[in-house]
């Protein structure tokens, strides 16, 4: 009896694999630009199903004479062989890279978005059909370079949000508000081209690139709708900190595609939030979180911290469970019109802190946000968490705040002005000199064990007065030892 037609092909795809199988120490370099897997073989064949042939645990599929390609790699990370047929997702993240291909031209010449071009290279990498450039976000090393949080991963982000303040505009006029400026919106022709630029910017530095809208009120933007849309058609990760907005705009939004999450503000029990943010408040809040679990929208809840509300956080907390998906608070920032209000002092903050901790052990959807949390797990001998961005403070580092006129902060939360849209390109501004200085921190921080995974607030620094560049969040409780690295007298 003779052999299948197939078994030539049959045969190549075997060897290949063999091959594979025999070459273990195949280097996997870093590469500046997302380049193909050094091991990728893709083999032309005339039947479709032969990968199942070989798989004995497997039910084999009939062959089928059809011309098909075969890609045979080992992953660049977990280094495990893998054999299958191409798709046409594959074949297309292949192309575009391996022909250098511009998303943008590519997509304006077919009929997919650069998001969806974006994806089926991301799936690529994922798979290890490709290799991913090294992120070209990166910070300084901290002074201590054998510090327990000097961490590979804490010097470089793979992913940098441009928190977009689209509007001043806000249907509400809480008593903490750090900016009721009046600054004019940009046009929409302008914040088109800012994601065009966003787009660029996240190719420059090899990121992935998340938008987060938010104001004022980001829903009262007149062109928040079209603007979101493009944003998701760019591939962005898409967040919004707002306030309580109709079902129906969000169901709007999830058409066009789901955010990452919603976040909305809650400054204590109903009495205390009313007082602070409006008569009603409270109740439209909670109901609006109602709205968003029957979307399937992660939602957040977010707290400003004061004197007056620290003994309502974790009652609040307690309320919120089930409703929200997280709860964290921020310190208060004493600037625009939160000057009239006050902070705890040093020793309740501090013994906030830890029954904020304790609370949240128990209760998972209480986050912890505050970088000074680090200091207590240190002296607990837990491992840092990443803290107010991922990475401690990431002022200019993993994101930017862009405001409605163009202007670009380093943090939103204090004056930061690092540049403006309207004269730069995003990747100018994140150059800079002083965008370089916001990035590395304090001084005062910078022989601190804990310099990557905290570096305090630098918007209470500056809000009590102090220098970011020089100072130390007043508010820090780290040992001499942890910020010095010797010993204090009372430890000897």
């Amino acid at each position: 009896m003779g052999l299948p037609a197939y078994v030539g092909d049959l045969a190549r795809i075997e060897w290949s694999v063999h091959v594979q199988k025999n070459n273990t120490t195949l280097p996997i370099v870093p590469v500046a630009k997302t380049a193909a897997n050094p091991s990728l073989t893709i083999l032309p064949v005339n039947w479709r199903h032969l990968p199942s042939l070989m798989r004995p645990e497997q039910e084999r599929t009939v062959p089928q004479r059809q011309p098909t390609q075969v890609m045979v790699w080992r992953h660049p990370t977990s280094r495990r062989l893998h054999y299958r047929e191409a798709a046409d997702i594959d074949l297309l993240a292949l192309k575009l890279i391996i022909e250098d291909i511009d998303l943008k031209k590519a997509a304006a010449l077919g009929k997919a978005t650069p998001g969806e071009l974006k994806l089926a290279i991301e799936h690529a990498i994922a798979e290890g059909l490709l290799v991913a450039a090294a992120s070209r976000i990166r910070r300084p090393a901290p002074i201590r370079a054998n510090a327990d949080a000097c961490l590979e991963t804490m010097l470089a982000a793979d992913l940098f949000t441009l928190q977009w303040h689209i509007t001043q505009a806000c249907d509400l006029h809480c008593r903490h508000c750090y900016d009721r400026s009046n600054r004019t919106a940009m046009s929409i022709d302008t914040a088109l081209a800012l994601l065009d630029d966003f787009h660029d910017f996240c190719a420059q530095l090899s990121v992935r690139g998340q938008v987060t809208f938010t104001g004022g009120n980001p829903f009262l933007y007149p062109h928040f709708e079209t603007v979101y849309q493009a944003a998701s058609q760019w591939g962005f990760g898409i967040a919004i900190l707002g306030n309580p907005a109709p079902r129906q705009q969000l169901r709007r939004l999830v058409d066009m595609a789901k955010p990452l999450y919603v976040q909305i503000s809650l400054e204590g029990l109903q009495t205390h939030n009313d007082y602070m943010r409006g008569e009603g408040h409270f109740k439209r809040s909670l109901a609006f979180l109602g709205d968003l679990r029957k979307l399937g929208i992660f939602s957040m809840v977010m707290l400003t911290l004061t004197r007056d509300n620290i003994d309502q956080v974790i009652p609040l907390a307690d309320r919120l469970a089930g409703l929200a998906d997280q709860f964290t608070f921020n310190r208060l920032a004493t600037v625009g019109e939160g000057a009239a209000l006050q902070m705890p002092d040093e020793n309740r903050f501090k013994q906030f802190l830890r029954e904020y901790a304790d609370k949240a052990a128990t209760s998972p959807h209480m986050g912890l946000k505050d970088n000074l949390f680090n200091i207590m797990r240190h002296s607990n001998g837990q491992a840092p968490l990443g803290g107010c961005t991922g990475y401690g403070c990431g002022a200019a580092f993993n994101f930017m705040a862009v405001l409605p006129d163009g202007e670009v902060h380093a943090c939103r939360k204090f004056p930061s002005r690092i540049g403006s849209i309207q004269a730069q390109r995003l990747a100018e501004i994140y150059n800079s000199e002083l965008a370089q200085r916001y990035r590395a921190g304090s001084d005062a921080c910078g022989r601190c064990i804990l310099n990557l995974a905290c570096r305090g607030c630098p918007a209470i620094t500056h809000s009590l007065g102090l220098d970011v560049f020089s100072d130390k969040d007043p508010y820090c409780f780290a040992s001499e030892a942890m910020i010095t690295g010797r010993a204090s007298p009372v430890q000897r």
